[in-house]
């Protein structure tokens, strides 16, 4: 259905209810790392480097670029936040009786608060307007799931957004991935402002994407700028799927969808604080005991308070401590990293987390090569360690790298890194394209990959014998 571009109407709240000022407890100050500017509902909207991807002002640009209409005010007004039993109630039975694909986005806290978890969820189907929903107080809306049963939803970068908005009882049983569909056909930019602009000529604003969205009450200007990510939703899958369809890409396409939708828990990741950012200036054991004894004390802290963990005590801050081997919580704050107010405060945690790794026997000592894994070493150090398996992954990547110019698809989406990875290091023995299409299979990858990438990676193998 065509959009109102002139953003004028005025119709009625299709969901009323009442939406008044909820209590919100703001966290105590703290000397805090920079933010991470993750994205909070529509991931992918940080445009490729180099690329902006905020939708061009009115007019065309100085490249000669078609005008973009800008998104101002959705088009039936901002609707009423959703916060009460009663009014889940009325839009579930809305949304159960409207027509064709419902639009769906989340808004998370990254940067602020502790996890991922959700703090509104947007919606918006045809017959029934947008609603905004408040998860805080109706954590679980899996009635709202229950009432779209086989009813495609259509959000853009869904990984991003099915973790959490499972974790409210949220699960498509259908999905259509509008970032997923952009990379398919090669775009450029794959930002949501960035798709809308080019295919629908519309600018959709993102000034808001890293805001926390834990703030209660949410601003009427976060409203507006929610309600619009799901605005054109709908109306941009319907132009991905023709064009789809047009590149013999539309079967790709559900495949790749289902995989996202079906894709399990991501697991537990092993030695999380081996990703605290600066670690590669650490050598040694007791050191690298330092960083895991702070990162597990803030992490617990971080989960007690609600917050961002570098909102608790920045990574900067961990690895000069393990630099410094401080004695006592004098020789702790007298650390710059230490200096914040907050960091202060708590500067008897901090040490304690200190002269228990300064404590620890040596067997007790984390590994400086880090946890075991199965994955391949780092492919700089093929040629020395199996010059075979270089040359396979030479071989493949010239292979990807041509397919990926002829059918516009990015090389990642192609076929996975790791994957390639893993078949170049270790490929099937005996060898040949059955047994190559087995290997990429067993790994994840989709039919139409296979389809793709097994028979030419298997003549490559085999040419190098």
């Amino acid at each position: 259905m065509p959009v109102d571009r002139s953003r004028t109407s005025a119709a009625p709240a299709a969901v009323p209810q009442p939406a008044g000022p909820r209590a919100h407890e703001t966290a105590e100050p703290e000397a805090a790392a920079p933010l991470v500017a993750e994205d909070l509902g529509t991931a992918g909207d940080t445009a490729t480097p180099g690329t902006s991807g905020a939708a061009a002002p009115d007019g065309a640009d100085a490249l000669g670029a078609p005008a973009v209409v800008p998104l101002t005010e959705p088009s039936g007004g901002i609707p009423p936040v959703i916060d009460t039993p009663e009014a889940l109630a009325a839009a579930v039975e809305a949304f159960g009786a409207g027509t064709g694909p419902v639009a769906v986005d989340a808004e998370r806290a990254s940067g602020y608060r502790y996890g991922q978890r959700t703090y509104l969820v947007q919606l918006r189907r045809e017959g029934v307007g947008t609603a905004l929903v408040d998860p805080v107080p109706l954590p679980d809306l899996s009635s709202l799931s229950e009432a779209l049963v086989g009813v495609e939803w259509v959000l853009h970068a869904a990984s991003q957004d099915l973790p959490s908005l499972a974790e409210n009882g949220m699960r498509p049983s259908r999905l259509f991935d509008t970032e997923l569909a952009a990379r398919l056909l090669g775009l450029d930019r794959v930002g949501l402002a960035a798709v809308v602009a080019e295919l629908l000529g519309l600018g959709l604003a993102k000034e808001h994407s890293a805001a926390d969205w834990s703030t209660r009450p949410l601003p009427e200007e976060w409203l507006r700028y929610a309600a619009l990510d799901v605005e054109v939703l709908v109306e941009l899958r319907e132009v991905l799927a023709e064009r789809l369809a047009e590149a013999g890409k539309a079967e790709w396409a559900a495949q790749e969808f289902e995989a996202v939708r079906t894709a399990p828990p991501a697991p537990p990741r092993a030695d999380p604080w081996r990703r605290v950012s600066g670690l590669h200036a650490i050598h040694d054991a007791r050191r690298l005991a330092v960083v895991r004894s702070l990162w597990a004390a803030r992490d617990a802290e971080a989960r007690r308070r609600d917050l961002s963990p570098g909102r608790v005590l920045p990574d900067a801050a961990i690895v000069a401590a393990a630099t410094a081997l401080p004695r006592d919580v004098t020789a702790l704050v007298a650390l710059p990293a230490f200096s914040g107010k907050g960091t202060r405060r708590r500067a008897e945690l901090w040490q304690r987390a200190v002269d228990e790794a300064l404590a620890l026997p040596e067997p007790a000592l984390p590994s400086v090569r880090g946890p075991r894994s199965d994955a391949p070493p780092p492919p700089r150090s093929w040629p020395d360690r199996d010059p075979a398996a270089a040359a396979r992954l030479a071989a493949a990547r010239t292979i990807v790298t041509d397919l990926s110019a002829r059918w516009t698809v990015p090389v990642e989406n192609l076929l996975q890194p790791d994957l390639l990875r893993r078949v170049c290091w270790t490929p099937p023995r005996p060898g040949g394209a059955d047994a190559l299409a087995d290997a990429l299979r067993s790994g994840g990858a989709r039919p139409w990959q296979v389809d793709l990438l097994a028979a030419p990676l298997a003549e490559a193998f085999a040419a190098l014998g």
